[in-house]
């Protein structure tokens, strides 16, 4: 598989080859106390007197007086604004990253001795701009700075400063640092009856209009060294925010006293202080910028992280795979992870003529812990499925290991002379780390010691004798903790080890394995994303409808995962060749109560319209769910659709804490697909569209439902609006044909 990544851009400078001349399509105009450039898409005007710094989008957007500081360890914070001296120019530069203006903005002058340099790219191509702030000692001096806390963008209510978003309803979204603990993604907005909110987001976040989606993404770029923290606070006027951070050196600890959507259990999970960096210069992450239409600015923040970090391509269909995990019986802590007549379930799906018929199934045995069989019952089983033309995946978690708490010192890391105590992270009071509390337990490892790569050999070794072709790695984010102690003291932070951990394994894995070997990351930080062919968009699920269904966990539904897939769809094409929303269930997910023909139907619906690979974990030792599959699984629509699966564009985000979502997507393409879902188990959901809500033409549309391909409605020619009904708790897909 291919690895397609440009030049990696640290900081901005480097990246850029100045040029004479004028860019058409930008405009700079000096005054006596500031400079503004401007293009069609923004505008950045730099005080002289103050060195703030406003930010101007066609959408109505403002940040006005921003800011930029680091907090270095000796000279304390330094802001931009406290600074004696601001000095602004511009160049234009032209290279792979687009064409545009430079703005680089030198404040000097501070007791700390430390200048602090801006840089602000405003792209003609482009309608997103990057910036980022580098701080070093000024006129000189010698001697290193070291800062855990640098940003590249703040809004300060002391400097006066704010974040307006426009629009009756105006949303901050808030995004949890990992998938883990079936954290949700939060749509914070203001009501006059509640105290102003205020909170963290990470990585990325936005302001938007809920009405028509308009407003400004931000985020972070750079995943190599920095965790990247969005700290706001919502002022009581509506759609103002008067405190922003996009500040890097996030490290946050859970904290069970908190509820786990507002810091219980949503942020990084350390255990100790973010590291350091420490040099002559040090540098913020490149932080996006983009107004407009967020789903847009969604769609160009994916790619341009993709554009200066790479990411993966897969040629040939996507993979359709089974997963032991979800069959009753089957738990890696009881030591059962392959459930007893288990040939009777590739057997069966050998029978599903659609499912075969792109590519050879994979019959991914799930585990916490491969000891638990001999890797000779593997080779073994995948010989028997490979004789139906299926394939073997394989699972393994490279950057943690469960183990009994009081038996740490005594117990060795597989493929290795080490014990799991010479190999784990370190707390702040230098305890081991677990990342799984209990006695029985998932201690961290640290990716940068010489026993996690020799870990890594052995199981992707394990993975070749037993002929995998597919691999799932799982708590990934273990790596990512920050450490007081690491085998490699160049190694700063915990993003820095991850990083080097992931780029570690792919190219493990592409030597011993090859590189047509299908990665997919379930338990892990959103970025980096180079390094695997899709990444769970929430944590387990289930297949049950709502959350607060009776009799089923209160976590792990289809509405769950698809109201955090409303904000997520654009990964798909961007990061990753596709998303992977866990695997759908036929009849009952291990001891969980029978889900309704209506709820498997939901769920494969919602795994469409987020771009995933079709997954699946049940137990086909069962007549109802080969019925079902028959039905569902095999549906020769279905099947096609996901041999090359797209994300459809949100309609309706998921809006609010409410299990009544009702959202709405579509794919444009020949035959444009509609999603409708209706997790409102009372009332109808009825909603009326326009064709250019949907990019429709001017003729003739027939309405087919999507499983049947038989006619449901028709939209007339020059008919401009059409309505859909969904009825409580349940799902619609349809196909807009054009009759010629």
């Amino acid at each position: 598989m291919k690895f397609q990544k440009r030049t990696v851009i640290k900081y901005l400078v480097p990246c850029l080859l100045l040029l004479p001349g004028i860019v058409s399509a930008q405009k700079i105009t000096k005054y006596d106390d500031s400079l503004v450039v401007s293009t069609g898409e923004s505008s950045v005007t730099v005080n002289y007197k103050t060195g703030r710094l406003n930010y101007h989008f066609g959408n109505g957007v403002v940040l006005s007086n921003t800011i930029a500081y680091v907090n270095e360890l000796s000279g304390g914070y330094v802001p931009t604004s406290a600074c004696e001296k601001h000095e602004a120019s511009t160049n234009e530069f032209n290279n792979d990253s687009g064409k545009g203006i430079l703005i680089v903005i030198k404040h000097s002058g501070n007791a700390a001795g430390i200048t602090l340099t801006q840089q602000v790219l405003l792209f003609q191509d482009h309608p997103y701009l990057l910036t980022n702030l580098t701080a070093e000692k000024s006129n000189g001096a010698t001697g290193d700075i070291e800062t855990r806390d640098i940003c590249a963008l703040a809004v300060l209510p002391q400097e006066k400063a704010q974040l307006l978003q426009p629009g009756a309803e105006p949303r901050f979204l808030d995004v949890p640092f990992d998938n883990d603990n079936w954290s949700h993604i939060l749509e914070r907005r203001w009501d006059s009856s509640k105290p102003a909110f205020s909170g963290i987001s990470y990585e990325f976040a936005s302001a938007y209009n809920n009405d028509d989606f308009s407003g400004i993404v931000m985020g972070s770029i750079s995943h190599d060294f920095w965790k990247t923290g969005i700290v706001y606070r919502a002022a009581a006027q509506k759609g103002v925010i008067d405190s922003l951070k996009i500040y890097d050196g996030a490290a946050t600890e859970d904290n069970p006293a908190l509820p786990p959507d507002y810091g219980g259990n949503d942020g990084t999970h350390d255990h100790t202080l973010h590291g350091t960096m420490k040099g002559k210069s040090l540098n913020s992450s490149i932080i996006y910028l983009c107004g407009g239409d967020t789903r847009k600015g969604f769609i160009e923040y994916g790619n341009t992280n993709a554009f200066f970090n790479g990411k993966l391509t897969w040629n040939g269909a996507a993979p359709f795979y089974w997963n032991s995990f979800g069959v009753e019986g089957v738990l890696g802590s009881a030591g059962i992870m392959m459930p007893k007549d288990i040939h009777k379930i590739p057997d069966f799906l050998q029978t599903l003529p659609n499912f075969n018929k792109y590519s050879k199934p994979v019959i991914s045995i799930d585990s916490y812990d491969q000891s638990i069989y001999p890797i000779s019952l593997l080779a073994s089983f995948n010989r028997y499925i490979a004789k139906k033309n299926e394939q073997l995946g394989f699972y393994f978690i490279p950057f943690a290991k469960w183990a009994w708490r009081n038996n740490t010192d005594n117990t060795k890391l597989e493929g290795t002379d080490y014990n799991l105590s010479d190999v784990v992270l370190r707390d702040k009071n230098n305890q081991p780390i677990w990342f799984k509390d209990g006695d029985w337990g998932c201690l961290a490892l640290d990716p940068t010691h010489p026993a996690v790569r020799q870990f890594v050999i052995y199981c992707l070794n394990e993975a070749k004798a037993a002929g995998a072709k597919f691999i799932k790695i799982d708590f990934l984010t273990a790596g990512a903790l920050e450490s007081t102690k690491r085998y490699n003291p160049n190694v700063r932070t915990g993003m820095q080890a991850y990083n080097y951990g992931m780029k570690m394994l792919k190219t493990l894995a592409d030597s011993i394995m090859g590189k047509d070997i299908f990665i997919t990351q379930a338990i892990s930080p959103m970025f980096p994303s180079q390094y695997a062919h899709t990444r769970f968009v929430s944590t387990d699920v289930y297949s049950h409808l709502r959350d607060d269904e009776p009799g089923f966990p209160h976590y792990g539904s289809t509405e769950g995962s698809l109201a955090n897939g409303s904000h997520l769809w654009w990964v798909q094409g961007t990061l990753w060749p596709y998303t992977n929303m866990d695997v759908a269930i036929m009849k009952n997910f291990e001891k969980n109560p029978d889900l309704s023909e209506q709820e498997v139907k939901v769920r494969l619906f919602a795994m469409m319209s987020m771009g995933s690979i079709l997954g699946d974990g049940s137990d086909y030792r069962n007549q109802v769910a080969t019925e079902r599959a028959a039905k569902y699984l095999d549906n020769k629509y279905l099947c096609a659709y996901f041999s090359d699966p797209k994300a459809f564009t949100p309609l309706m985000f998921a809006d609010g804490e409410t299990f009544d979502q009702q959202l709405a997507f579509y794919l444009p393409g020949a035959e444009t697909l509609l999603s409708l879902f209706n997790f409102d188990t009372k009332k109808q959901f009825n909603r009326s569209w326009r064709r250019a809500d949907l990019g429709l033409g001017s003729g003739e549309y027939i309405i087919k439902d999507f499983l049947t391909d038989q006619p449901v409605g028709k939209i007339e020619k020059g008919q401009d609006t059409f309505s859909l009904n969904v009825a409580a708790a349940d799902a619609m897909m349809v196909k807009l044909v054009p009759s010629n």
